[in-house]
């Protein structure tokens, strides 16, 4: 596992769904659109969570409560490792392998009610530890891709 203080982690898994509230099916790589997010999956579009992060020590922690739960299950796109993204600021910039940019634009999410995720896996983490991104810069990830913080405000 990296150390996130040097602002660094990796992809572990790359996940999409056609449609919203369901779990993503994994994939080894993927396109990233400038302005609208993971390539067919159903939560991409011209709006401000574009593309989901999640720490894949969450979901590792999420097991050790025995939920039987996999990397896509939390409807997460993409999960690392070495980054708390919690802790990440809204307004940093993430690149992801070689090209992809990332802007974070939100922290967790609000759920108004317990989704079909909560009723699959029994818990959902993404409102507490999940993180919301548009692209910036589009292109290919694909699993075991770098990640990198690298600003803490837009337009560093």
């Amino acid at each position: 596992m990296m150390d996130n203080t040097s602002g660094g982690g990796r992809v572990v898994s790359i996940a999409w769904s056609e449609r919203k509230g369901e779990r993503k099916t994994r994939v080894e790589r993927a396109v990233l659109v400038a302005g609208h997010g993971l390539e067919g999956d159903a939560h991409a579009g011209p709006w401000h969570r574009q593309v989901s992060l999640l720490a894949a020590e969450g979901i590792s922690r999420a097991r050790e409560r025995g939920l039987d739960v996999h990397f896509g299950d939390f409807a997460e796109n993409v999960a690392t490792e070495g980054i708390d993204w919690p802790a990440v600021a809204v307004g940093t910039r993430v690149r992801i392998g070689a090209e992809v940019e990332i802007e974070i634009t939100q922290i967790g999410k609000r759920c108004h009610t317990r989704c079909a995720i909560y009723h699959m896996a029994g818990d959902c983490i993404m409102p507490r530890e999940g993180v919301f991104g548009r692209v910036l810069r589009g292109g290919e990830i694909r699993v075991g891709d770098a990640v990198r913080l690298l600003s803490g405000e837009a337009g560093e």
